[in-house]
Formats: C-alpha cells, sequence, structure tokens
C-alpha cells in the first residue's frame, strides 16, 4: 500500500493552473499575413529548395514543395531577400536564361548565382502557391529609377516602357504587387545607414513608388535590429507619414553572434531553457516598440511587420559554408509557437510576420535532400496554429506557472503560454504550449460567459527527447497525434499537458 499511497502523492503535486476566457470579448483580428514566409537567395532556399533542375539541366518549380506548403496555408512570401535583396538588380532576372548575366553571391557561400529564378519565375511560384507576394527592392546598391522601373514593371497595366518589356518577355498582364519592401536591414548588410540618412532615402524611393490602376503601394520601411529603438523613433519622426509598414527583425540565438550560436541539435536543458527565454524578448520588443510608434501614429495606421524571426543556430557540420542550412527539434517548435502566441497579444499592431526561413535555411517549414523531403517540427506548429488564422483572438487570463532551470542563471520563466480564439463559425480553438521539459502541467479553463462547449478535436506535439527531430530516414518521427487529455469536469476543461508539448483544442 505504501508505494501505491507515495504514488498517489507524486501525481497530486502536479502543477494546475488556471485560465479564465471571455468568449463573447475580443483582444483583436488575427491576419493570415502574421503566419507569412521568407524565401531568399541564400544557401539552397531556391534553388534545390523551391526549384530543381530537370532532365535537361533547367531549373523547375519542385511540385512536392508546392504541394506540401498548400497543405499548411501560405498567406504571403518574401522575396529577394533579405540582405541579398541589396545586391540584387531585377533587370538580371529577365528575359532569355541564356542571356542572363551571373553574378557571385558574396553574401551566402560565395557561390555564383546565374539569375535563373528571377521576377517572372517567382511570379508563377506565387501563383502556384496561391499566396500574395512581397518583394524588397534593392536601396543599398540600387537607384530610385531601378526601383521604380522594377515597380512599373511589375504593376502597370496600360503602355509603359517597363509594361512593354514585360510583354516582351511573356506577361501581358501586371502581376497587382501591392506589398513592397524599400530596402532591407539598411542599418546592417543592406548599406550601415544611420536612420537619419535612411529616412531621408526612404522618403525619396517611395516618392516614386506610384499608384497603377487599382493597385497602391504598400510601403514597407526598414525597420530595428531587435531592441534599437532609436531606428524607430528617428525612422517614425521622420518618415511615418509616408510609411505603411516597419519591418523589425529579431533572431532567437543560444549564444551569440560573435562566438557560437548554439546547436541545433546537441543541448542540453540549459541550451533548453536559454533559447525559451530569448523567444521570450519578443514580447518586450514589441511593447516597446509599439510604444514609440503609438506617439507618432496615435491611429495605428502603420503595422509593426516582424518580417525576420526564428531560431538561428550553428549550420549541420558538413553543410556548405555561409548556407546556414540547420535541423529543426522539437525546442525550435515550441519557441514558434510561443513566439506566435505573443504576436495574438500585439495584433493592434502586429498585422503581418515572416518566418526565415522557409525551405533549407534557419528555421525551415521543409528540408530536402534531393529528391527527399520533410516536414519539420516547426511545419507541424504552423499546421497546429491553422485553425487561429483569420479568426478573432479572445482575452484570457491564464496562471502561466514558473519553469527555472538550476544550472543557468536568470529568473523563472513562465511556464504555459496560449492563445484563444473564434473563428466565423463559432468554433473556439485553444493552443497551450508547456515549455517545460520535465514536468507535466494541468490547465484547468472556465469559459466567462458560461458556455457550454465540447471538445470536437484536439491534436499533440510532442516528444520523449527535447531534440527530438524528423530526419530524411525518419520523416514522420516527430508529427502531430490525436489528444485524449481535455476533458470537461464539473463545468471546466481539464487539459493535462506533457512536458514539453503544444496541444491545440477545437471546441464547440
Amino acid at each position: 500500500m505504501l508505494p501505491t499511497l507515495a504514488l498517489a502523492v507524486a501525481v497530486s503535486a502536479e502543477p494546475v493552473h488556471q485560465m479564465t476566457i471571455d468568449t463573447s470579448g475580443s483582444n483583436g483580428h488575427i491576419s493570415e499575413h502574421i503566419y507569412g514566409h521568407f524565401a531568399e537567395h541564400l544557401g539552397r532556399g531556391i534553388y534545390d529548395g523551391f526549384w530543381k533542375k530537370d532532365a535537361n539541366g533547367d531549373y523547375i518549380i519542385r511540385d512536392d514543395v508546392v504541394a506540401t506548403l498548400k497543405e499548411l496555408g501560405v498567406p504571403n512570401l518574401r522575396w529577394p531577400g533579405g540582405c541579398f535583396a541589396d545586391y540584387y538588380f531585377w533587370e538580371h532576372g529577365i528575359g532569355p536564361k541564356d542571356q542572363r548575366p551571373t553574378v557571385v553571391n558574396n553574401l551566402w557561400g560565395g557561390v555564383t548565382e546565374d539569375n535563373s529564378v528571377g521576377t517572372h519565375e517567382f511570379m508563377d511560384l506565387v501563383a502556384e502557391l496561391e499566396t500574395e507576394p512581397i518583394v524588397v527592392g534593392n536601396v543599398g546598391s540600387g537607384s530610385v529609377e531601378d526601383m521604380a522601373n522594377w515597380w512599373q514593371y511589375i504593376n502597370h497595366p496600360g503602355e509603359s516602357p517597363m509594361a512593354k518589356l514585360r510583354r516582351e518577355n511573356g506577361r501581358d498582364e501586371p502581376w497587382k504587387v501591392r506589398f513592397w519592401g524599400v530596402g532591407n536591414e539598411s542599418w546592417g548588410c543592406g548599406g550601415h545607414m544611420r536612420p537619419e540618412y535612411y529616412a531621408d532615402l526612404y522618403r525619396r524611393f517611395a516618392t516614386f513608388l506610384h499608384a497603377y490602376g487599382d493597385v497602391k503601394p504598400f510601403r514597407i520601411a526598414t525597420g530595428p535590429a531587435g531592441g534599437d529603438y532609436n531606428w524607430t523613433e528617428v525612422v517614425m519622426e521622420r518618415a511615418g507619414r509616408m510609411i505603411d509598414g516597419i519591418d523589425l527583425h529579431h533572431y532567437t540565438l543560444d549564444g551569440s553572434w560573435s562566438t557560437h550560436k548554439g546547436q541545433a541539435v546537441n543541448f542540453d536543458e540549459g541550451g533548453w531553457y536559454r533559447l525559451m527565454g530569448r523567444a521570450m524578448e519578443m514580447d518586450e520588443l514589441i511593447t516597446n516598440h509599439k510604444a514609440i510608434m503609438d506617439a507618432h501614429d496615435p491611429e495605428k495606421r502603420v503595422w509593426l511587420i516582424v518580417g525576420e524571426w526564428g531560431t538561428w543556430h550553428e549550420q549541420e557540420e558538413g553543410s556548405i559554408p555561409g548556407f546556414l542550412y540547420q535541423q529543426n527539434t522539437l525546442r525550435d517548435a515550441l519557441s514558434a509557437s510561443v513566439t506566435l502566441d505573443i504576436f495574438h497579444q500585439h495584433l493592434d499592431r502586429v498585422k503581418m510576420a515572416n518566418i526565415a526561413q522557409t525551405v533549407n535555411v534557419l528555421q525551415a517549414m521543409i528540408l530536402t535532400d534531393g529528391e527527399r523531403m520533410l516536414r519539420t517540427p516547426t511545419f507541424h506548429t504552423f499546421d497546429l496554429y491553422k485553425p487561429h488564422r483569420e479568426a478573432t483572438a479572445l482575452p484570457y487570463e491564464l496562471d502561466r506557472g514558473e519553469y527555472k532551470y538550476d544550472g543557468e542563471e536568470g529568473e523563472p520563466l513562465p511556464a504555459i503560454s496560449a492563445t484563444a480564439s473564434i473563428n466565423d463559425a463559432g468554433r473556439i480553438h485553444l493552443s497551450l504550449t508547456n515549455i517545460d521539459p520535465n514536468e507535466a502541467r494541468t490547465v484547468e479553463v472556465q469559459f466567462a460567459d458560461g458556455k457550454k462547449l465540447k471538445v470536437k478535436e484536439a491534436r499533440i506535439l510532442t516528444a520523449d527527447a527535447m531534440n527530438a527531430r524528423n530526419t530524411f530516414d525518419a520523416p514522420d518521427a516527430l508529427v502531430p497525434s490525436a489528444f485524449k487529455g481535455a476533458k470537461f469536469a464539473k463545468g471546466k476543461l481539464v487539459v493535462k499537458l506533457p512536458a514539453k508539448s503544444l496541444v491545440t483544442i477545437g471546441l464547440e
């Protein structure tokens, strides 16, 4: 009897967290564009990622990658960079492929870029994905005329020099691209500019992006790097009235930029704890940048766009230097769910975000190896969050508890992260993440208006190992499965979250 009693005590000691959801309230609209993606001419993201060579040696779109991404749903795709955007001359990527000039991609691996994928090819990909393009123009090494001509080439519906050139290259109708980045990381690889200089340059470039037909440019300014609040202050003060979106970039590292960024797979609990804490720093960054934006734009017209985010590890041993190819584990998946939850808490400003990147680069959705392909754990996080897209975020109160790894300095982290939403059909979805890698936790959910609901579906992403992942030999080692740990009892939804897990529950 004594061993049984000891077991009962251990089970009863599992932390219990109280949550109350207001199903009649609203914390804002969850735009699908928050779930955007990024495709840069970097490593094997474009060539051997979205495209592959056919029997004739010509690049063609990979049908398997497109079909898989259509399962997930890609609301937007940012291209051609990234840092590459400010080295990219669009004229090199149009016309007959055998006449296109080559260039050395000194930024990423020193490989030769033959410009096989240019404007027409990218727009073909966008059409197949049924997504919306975000084009980033070259401010760092290009001219106002270059950008204005590219905008005209893509969007002019009538008679114009660039529309004529587009038609000569086989495209009659304009593509009607509205999202347009005016440079990328102008504080760094895009020119190492001061914010005062960039703000004036932005005003100049943006002036020549004219509305064509029913297409009005949505002009996205280079935003800050992480906590560079002065950048936001200066750019909003000097150019805010001409800006539609400002582009914040922030990566999550288990290390530092100058020494070692941390390993994607070979990490201990300290590495888990540090990465989760740094993912949560996104909340402070957004809060502070929002405050600056509010002072200059109290109507909240300008979007805060998190144009590059995700985990950045040391690239895999044996991969080509500068290609930024990294594995993707359960740790990456849960850091992504925590980050998406933070975005959902700032919907008054955060209307768009782009995880970096989609295929074979950094925190990718898909990895390829020749003809083989796999979905990463982060792909499955995005899949579990699909029900929240274009839904209304519901207000909630949550006892998040604490998770602390004693082997590391620092404050305890909130153990539980969450998003609750209701869609137009009245179905409620609740996503809960338990970042504690050791301890299961129970969340008792009460609905403030007494709404009577039933669990209609529930899925979970979890594993025994912190570094669980999918490989080309075992592509489905870590996938969502049916979740049986959510039941109503005494008017509350009781959710038993295993350690290191993400759960999404559908309720009606």
